[in-house]
């Protein structure tokens, strides 16, 4: 089950195109007059391409449709090799946004949406040339809402003789120009929107590389100045990442927790602090723990540690006395 399957719901006749993934058990369907529910992975059933024409005929195969004089003709391939997004009609509102590979090179690639100078990822994967993947879904009613989309893609080769630079790029989207960037898609051969990504793979240079860090290490030698953290650390996850916590995983937040935790007690120590406070909250006791587990390690460079004032913080907060 991927983003961009056509799928059927068990306990209805509604039919819709998946989204994206709402945590371990939901996906968001866009049923096919244009509104998104959410629905449990085991409540839909993915429809065969098979199953689906047969659907849509009524059982019944149906006469080859014949072009009329009057209709437009299908709108001609220009495009030329290099790396594409598409965004392909699902129907009259909804697009599906589509990396294309339209090259002679694997392409390893992550796909990210950025709002008010705000990032989130959305998928990482790998591209055989004139490979193709669906990504994510926008609607045309929210136009004036799209995010800019941010693709980072790394070209390869295999026996290749060459070390190929990283590539970043973004697109914004404005009426002006979107709707005249309709043409037929390579590979998947379909009338999109579609934007190039292209540029020329430019060879990594070690040398090149290694006098530039040289030059920044003489011109700046004591750039990095350590900075000594506050006395107070608050390591609730909302306080360390702009990211939506709802959008995390309990590992992956309490993997950033220990980080800023590891990170302030480092440089605490660095800067020959006597003392620090980690604000943890009590919730589970499963950050505590951990955090108390560390210091239990580090005995050779700590005093010891305890529940910081509980009448200001109950339980919720460890002083570190530090040697």
């Amino acid at each position: 089950m991927n983003i961009g399957d056509r799928v059927r719901l068990l306990h209805g006749k509604e039919q819709g195109i998946i989204t994206q993934f709402i945590g371990p058990d939901q996906v968001e369907i866009a049923i096919d007059n244009d509104f998104t529910i959410p629905v449990l992975r085991r409540e839909v059933v993915v429809i065969a391409e098979e199953e689906d024409t047969y659907l849509k005929n009524n059982g019944v195969e149906q006469p080859t449709k014949e072009i009329r004089k009057n209709e437009p003709a299908p709108l001609p391939v220009t495009a030329t090799a290099g790396i594409y997004v598409a965004l392909v009609p699902q129907t009259e509102e909804l697009q599906a946004v589509t990396i294309l590979n339209f090259s002679d090179f694997d392409l390893l690639f992550t796909y990210g949406e950025e709002t008010n100078d705000r990032y989130r990822g959305i998928q990482s994967d790998k591209l055989t040339p004139k490979g193709s993947k669906v990504v994510s879904h926008l609607h045309l009613k929210d136009f004036d809402k799209w995010p800019d989309l941010v693709i980072q893609y790394l070209q390869h080769r295999a026996s290749g003789t060459a070390l190929l630079e990283p590539v970043v790029k973004r697109i914004k989207f404005k009426a002006s120009s979107f709707y005249k960037s309709k043409k037929t898609a390579p590979i998947i051969k379909k009338e999109a929107y579609l934007f190039s990504l292209d540029q020329k793979p430019v060879e990594v240079n070690p040398a090149k590389i290694l006098e530039n860090l040289t030059e920044s290490e003489t011109k700046n030698p004591e750039a990095y100045q350590l900075k000594t953290p506050s006395h107070e650390v608050d390591l609730h996850i909302e306080k360390l990442t702009d990211l939506d916590p709802a959008l995390m995983s309990n590992s992956e937040m309490l993997r950033t927790q220990l980080a800023a935790f590891q990170d302030n007690l480092d440089r605490a120590l660095a800067t020959n602090m006597h003392e620090i406070i980690f604000i943890h909250g009590t919730g589970n006791g499963v950050l505590r723990k951990e955090i108390h587990k560390i210091l239990s390690q580090r005995r050779t460079q700590i005093k010891f540690y305890e529940d910081a004032r509980k009448e200001k913080f109950g339980y919720g907060a460890t002083l570190v006395r530090l040697k």
